[in-house]
């Protein structure tokens, strides 16, 4: 059994509310080692940091999902900045933009979509300076927003680094991260069958550059797709990413491993 990092899981979900400590031990049984569990507003953050006290293996993202920022204050940096010198905190985010969620505009209705776009964008930005400020990485969200997502992550460049999480995009955008010092990281999305360009993605980034991660509960790999997913899972995702780059899993275990220790200096030393 080889030893993987599942880089992106949300360990707070209700969803695991009745069995996690179950969860955590299939995944310590899959060979996980090291799991980030990414909060998405101020009570999920405070939950991430919680649990990573509780299991040694958990470590904590804290931050402002964009699907979240519309009930979140102007100035999401005074709620954040509490927890972001914990220990076991490693990065700053759920943070970025996400498009495919707006709400739809309404015949004779306000449109909200714009305002909404630009809070986002506000509160993305809040974060960066944030993880800029404490020397953090940034776990970044994008979803129908690439392009803005990544006119903002270049803002930073060279002060923030940024995982592009669940990445799903092609060759070039991944050369747009890789050019402004981003990193990416792989879902179980890769296992599915319509999935072709995320493996040609996968198949072109260096070593070093790349990470795995579960998005738990989300996106279960094949065969359990369409089930809850459990950070257990990455070895299943494991398994079809050394297929696709035609290396060992000795080899991918050693290459993401280092990769996500350099990415979060943290999950060393915390």
């Amino acid at each position: 059994m080889h030893p993987f990092y599942d880089t992106h899981a949300h360990l707070d979900h209700r969803q695991f509310a009745g069995d996690l400590p179950e969860v955590l031990q299939r995944a310590r049984e899959a060979g996980i080692t090291r799991i980030v569990s990414v909060g998405t507003d101020l009570e999920s953050s405070r939950a991430a940091v919680a649990l990573a006290e509780r299991y040694e293996e958990v470590f904590a993202a804290v931050g402002w999902h964009p699907c979240d920022v519309a009930d979140a204050p102007g100035d999401v940096r005074p709620a954040l900045r509490d927890l972001v010198t914990h220990p076991k905190v490693v990065a700053v985010g759920e943070t970025g933009l996400d498009y495919y969620h707006l709400p739809k505009p309404r015949d004779g209705a306000d449109d909200a979509a714009p305002r909404l776009k630009a809070k986002q964008a506000t509160a993305f930005r809040q974060q960066l300076e944030l993880a800029a400020e404490f020397g953090l990485p940034a776990v970044v969200h994008q979803r129908q927003s690439m392009a803005d997502t990544l006119a903002i992550a270049a803002e930073f460049a060279g002060r923030v680094r940024c995982q592009f999480h669940c990445f799903v995009d092609g060759p070039e955008t991944l050369r747009q991260v890789l050019a402004i010092g981003g990193m990416v990281s792989f879902t179980g999305i890769l296992t599915f069958k319509n999935s072709a360009i995320v493996r040609e993605s996968l198949a072109a980034v260096p070593a070093g550059h790349f990470m795995l991660e579960t998005d738990s509960p989300y996106l279960a790999p094949v065969p359990h797709r369409g089930q809850r997913c459990e950070p257990a899972h990455v070895a299943l995702t494991a398994a079809t990413a050394a297929a696709v780059r035609g290396c060992s899993l000795a080899d991918l275990s050693a290459a993401t491993r280092s990769a996500a220790e350099a990415f979060f200096p943290k999950l060393v030393c915390g």
